[in-house]
Protein backbone atom coordinates (compact mmCIF):
# COMPACT_ATOMS: atom_id res chain seq x y z
CA UNK A 1 0.00 0.00 0.00
CA UNK A 2 1.16 3.68 -0.03
CA UNK A 3 0.00 5.26 3.60
CA UNK A 4 2.67 8.16 3.51
CA UNK A 5 4.72 9.55 0.45
CA UNK A 6 6.95 12.92 0.06
CA UNK A 7 7.23 15.86 -2.42
CA UNK A 8 10.03 18.21 -1.45
CA UNK A 9 10.32 20.55 -4.29
CA UNK A 10 9.16 23.48 -5.12
CA UNK A 11 5.98 24.20 -7.33
CA UNK A 12 8.00 25.82 -10.29
CA UNK A 13 9.84 22.61 -10.47
CA UNK A 14 7.05 20.55 -10.57
CA UNK A 15 4.96 22.63 -13.09
CA UNK A 16 8.16 22.26 -15.61
CA UNK A 17 8.89 18.34 -14.60
CA UNK A 18 5.10 17.92 -15.46
CA UNK A 19 4.30 19.85 -17.96
CA UNK A 20 1.63 21.17 -16.78
CA UNK A 21 0.20 24.96 -15.33
CA UNK A 22 -0.21 25.62 -11.62
CA UNK A 23 -3.76 26.21 -10.98
CA UNK A 24 -3.83 25.81 -7.11
CA UNK A 25 -0.20 26.04 -5.63
CA UNK A 26 1.26 23.85 -2.82
CA UNK A 27 2.09 25.10 0.67
CA UNK A 28 5.73 24.40 0.32
CA UNK A 29 7.84 20.74 0.77
CA UNK A 30 5.69 18.15 2.56
CA UNK A 31 8.04 16.20 4.10
CA UNK A 32 5.20 13.63 5.53
CA UNK A 33 2.26 13.93 3.58
CA UNK A 34 -1.21 11.66 4.66
CA UNK A 35 -4.34 10.93 4.51
CA UNK A 36 -7.27 13.36 4.42
CA UNK A 37 -4.58 16.29 3.32
CA UNK A 38 -4.35 18.27 0.57
CA UNK A 39 -1.74 17.76 -2.04
CA UNK A 40 -0.37 18.58 -5.63
CA UNK A 41 -2.26 16.39 -8.39
CA UNK A 42 -1.98 16.76 -12.11
CA UNK A 43 -4.85 16.13 -14.45
CA UNK A 44 -5.89 16.83 -17.79
CA UNK A 45 -8.28 19.66 -18.21
CA UNK A 46 -9.19 19.74 -22.37
CA UNK A 47 -5.62 18.78 -23.41
CA UNK A 48 -4.05 21.23 -20.93
CA UNK A 49 -2.28 19.39 -18.01
CA UNK A 50 -2.69 21.42 -15.18
CA UNK A 51 -1.94 21.24 -11.03
CA UNK A 52 -4.49 21.52 -8.48
CA UNK A 53 -4.63 20.66 -4.82
CA UNK A 54 -6.70 17.65 -3.92
CA UNK A 55 -7.89 16.00 -1.17
CA UNK A 56 -5.90 12.39 -0.39
CA UNK A 57 -8.63 9.80 0.12
CA UNK A 58 -10.86 8.97 -2.60
CA UNK A 59 -14.89 10.60 -2.37
CA UNK A 60 -16.94 9.16 -4.95
CA UNK A 61 -19.61 11.34 -6.91
CA UNK A 62 -22.27 8.88 -5.29
CA UNK A 63 -20.75 8.38 -2.05
CA UNK A 64 -23.80 9.36 0.71
CA UNK A 65 -20.87 10.52 3.18
CA UNK A 66 -17.49 11.93 2.44
CA UNK A 67 -15.53 9.74 5.60
CA UNK A 68 -15.92 7.44 3.07
CA UNK A 69 -12.31 8.86 1.62
CA UNK A 70 -10.30 7.93 4.51
CA UNK A 71 -10.88 4.28 3.50
CA UNK A 72 -9.83 4.82 0.14
CA UNK A 73 -6.69 6.51 0.28
CA UNK A 74 -5.47 3.11 -2.62
CA UNK A 75 -6.73 1.09 -5.53
CA UNK A 76 -4.79 -2.00 -6.55
CA UNK A 77 -4.64 -2.06 -10.01
CA UNK A 78 -5.94 -5.32 -10.19
CA UNK A 79 -9.16 -4.59 -9.39
CA UNK A 80 -9.93 -1.36 -10.37
CA UNK A 81 -12.40 -2.53 -12.85
CA UNK A 82 -14.24 -4.68 -10.51
CA UNK A 83 -14.54 -2.08 -7.72
CA UNK A 84 -17.56 0.81 -7.70
CA UNK A 85 -15.32 3.80 -6.80
CA UNK A 86 -12.99 2.69 -9.42
CA UNK A 87 -13.95 1.51 -12.36
CA UNK A 88 -16.23 4.73 -13.81
CA UNK A 89 -13.10 6.87 -13.49
CA UNK A 90 -10.63 4.79 -15.28
CA UNK A 91 -11.41 6.16 -18.28
CA UNK A 92 -11.83 9.66 -17.92
CA UNK A 93 -10.63 11.03 -14.47
CA UNK A 94 -7.03 9.57 -14.33
CA UNK A 95 -4.26 11.82 -12.37
CA UNK A 96 -0.99 11.48 -11.79
CA UNK A 97 0.46 12.42 -7.98
CA UNK A 98 4.13 14.11 -7.73
CA UNK A 99 6.20 12.80 -5.49
CA UNK A 100 10.16 12.51 -4.64
CA UNK A 101 9.37 9.39 -2.34
CA UNK A 102 7.31 7.17 -0.10
CA UNK A 103 7.11 5.60 3.29
CA UNK A 104 6.65 1.87 4.51
CA UNK A 105 7.26 0.06 7.49
CA UNK A 106 9.08 -3.14 8.13
CA UNK A 107 8.51 -4.94 11.38
CA UNK A 108 11.72 -6.41 13.39
CA UNK A 109 11.41 -8.23 16.42
CA UNK A 110 8.06 -6.79 17.48
CA UNK A 111 8.70 -3.26 16.34
CA UNK A 112 7.74 -1.25 13.44
CA UNK A 113 10.96 0.55 11.27
CA UNK A 114 10.03 3.27 8.88
CA UNK A 115 12.18 3.40 6.00
CA UNK A 116 11.52 6.09 2.93
CA UNK A 117 11.98 4.68 -0.63
CA UNK A 118 13.21 6.75 -3.30
CA UNK A 119 14.63 6.21 -7.10
CA UNK A 120 18.58 5.64 -7.11
CA UNK A 121 18.67 8.93 -8.95
CA UNK A 122 16.53 10.68 -6.13
CA UNK A 123 14.25 12.21 -9.15
CA UNK A 124 10.84 13.15 -8.54
CA UNK A 125 8.29 10.59 -10.46
CA UNK A 126 4.42 10.09 -11.09
CA UNK A 127 2.34 8.16 -9.43
CA UNK A 128 -0.88 6.80 -11.23
CA UNK A 129 -3.95 7.63 -9.53
CA UNK A 130 -7.83 8.30 -9.89
CA UNK A 131 -9.78 11.78 -9.07
CA UNK A 132 -13.58 12.30 -8.90
CA UNK A 133 -15.22 15.34 -7.28
CA UNK A 134 -18.38 15.10 -4.47
CA UNK A 135 -20.82 17.75 -3.47
CA UNK A 136 -23.10 17.07 -0.80
CA UNK A 137 -26.28 17.69 0.26
CA UNK A 138 -25.33 20.95 2.17
CA UNK A 139 -23.54 21.60 -0.86
CA UNK A 140 -20.14 20.99 0.39
CA UNK A 141 -17.84 20.15 -3.06
CA UNK A 142 -14.70 18.08 -2.57
CA UNK A 143 -12.15 17.03 -5.08
CA UNK A 144 -10.40 14.03 -4.13
CA UNK A 145 -8.13 11.37 -4.91
CA UNK A 146 -6.62 7.59 -4.72
CA UNK A 147 -3.08 6.51 -5.22
CA UNK A 148 -3.03 2.66 -7.69
CA UNK A 149 -0.80 0.43 -6.08
CA UNK A 150 0.95 -2.50 -7.42
CA UNK A 151 2.99 -5.60 -6.69
CA UNK A 152 6.33 -4.53 -5.18
CA UNK A 153 9.70 -4.71 -6.91
CA UNK A 154 12.06 -6.79 -5.71
CA UNK A 155 14.36 -3.78 -4.12
CA UNK A 156 11.65 -3.31 -1.46
CA UNK A 157 9.22 -5.82 -1.40
CA UNK A 158 11.35 -7.30 2.13
CA UNK A 159 9.52 -4.46 3.01
CA UNK A 160 5.91 -4.81 2.05
CA UNK A 161 4.38 -6.73 -0.67
CA UNK A 162 2.49 -3.98 -2.20
CA UNK A 163 4.01 -0.34 -3.55
CA UNK A 164 2.69 2.45 -5.44
CA UNK A 165 2.26 2.18 -9.22
CA UNK A 166 5.32 4.82 -10.50
CA UNK A 167 4.75 5.26 -14.10
CA UNK A 168 7.11 5.21 -16.69
CA UNK A 169 8.16 9.08 -17.46
CA UNK A 170 7.58 8.28 -21.35
CA UNK A 171 3.52 6.83 -20.02
CA UNK A 172 2.55 9.95 -18.54
CA UNK A 173 0.74 11.77 -20.89
CA UNK A 174 -0.65 9.03 -22.21
CA UNK A 175 -1.94 8.18 -18.83
CA UNK A 176 -3.21 11.83 -18.66
CA UNK A 177 -5.25 11.78 -21.59
CA UNK A 178 -8.93 11.65 -21.18
CA UNK A 179 -9.18 11.59 -24.99
CA UNK A 180 -7.15 8.25 -25.53
CA UNK A 181 -9.53 5.69 -27.83
CA UNK A 182 -9.44 2.70 -24.90
CA UNK A 183 -12.29 1.39 -22.66
CA UNK A 184 -11.31 0.98 -18.81
CA UNK A 185 -10.80 -2.73 -19.85
CA UNK A 186 -8.27 -1.81 -22.43
CA UNK A 187 -6.46 0.68 -19.46
CA UNK A 188 -6.13 -2.18 -17.32
CA UNK A 189 -4.75 -4.37 -19.74
CA UNK A 190 -2.39 -2.17 -20.93
CA UNK A 191 -1.32 -1.00 -17.10
CA UNK A 192 -0.47 -4.46 -16.70
CA UNK A 193 2.34 -4.78 -19.35
CA UNK A 194 4.37 -2.30 -16.88
CA UNK A 195 6.82 -4.02 -14.39
CA UNK A 196 7.28 -2.23 -11.11
CA UNK A 197 9.94 0.06 -11.14
CA UNK A 198 13.83 -2.09 -10.29
CA UNK A 199 15.67 1.37 -9.74
CA UNK A 200 14.47 2.11 -6.34
CA UNK A 201 16.23 2.48 -3.00
CA UNK A 202 15.01 2.29 0.92
CA UNK A 203 16.85 3.69 3.70
CA UNK A 204 15.89 3.91 7.25
CA UNK A 205 14.34 7.22 9.15
CA UNK A 206 13.31 8.54 11.95
CA UNK A 207 10.23 7.40 13.67
CA UNK A 208 9.03 10.88 13.75
CA UNK A 209 7.40 10.13 10.41
CA UNK A 210 5.05 7.62 12.45
CA UNK A 211 3.12 11.34 13.44
CA UNK A 212 1.36 13.11 11.25
CA UNK A 213 1.89 16.09 12.63
CA UNK A 214 5.52 15.86 11.75
CA UNK A 215 6.36 17.30 8.56
CA UNK A 216 9.86 18.52 8.26
CA UNK A 217 13.02 17.66 6.70
CA UNK A 218 14.06 15.45 9.75
CA UNK A 219 12.09 12.81 8.44
CA UNK A 220 14.00 12.27 5.57
CA UNK A 221 17.28 11.96 6.84
CA UNK A 222 18.44 8.70 7.31
CA UNK A 223 19.23 7.54 10.81
CA UNK A 224 21.31 4.24 12.01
Amino acid sequence: MCGRYTITVDTDELSERFGCIVIQKSEGPRYNMAPQQMAPVVINNQGQNEMHLLKWGLVPFWAKESSIGSRLINARWETLLEKPAFKHLLRRKRCLIPADGYYEWQKLGGEKHPYRIIMSSREVFGLAGLWDEWIGADGEKLTTYTIITTDAAPAVSKLHARMPFILPPEKEEQWLDDTMNMTGQDIGGWLSTFSPVEDLIAYPVSRLVNSVANDKPDCIVAVE
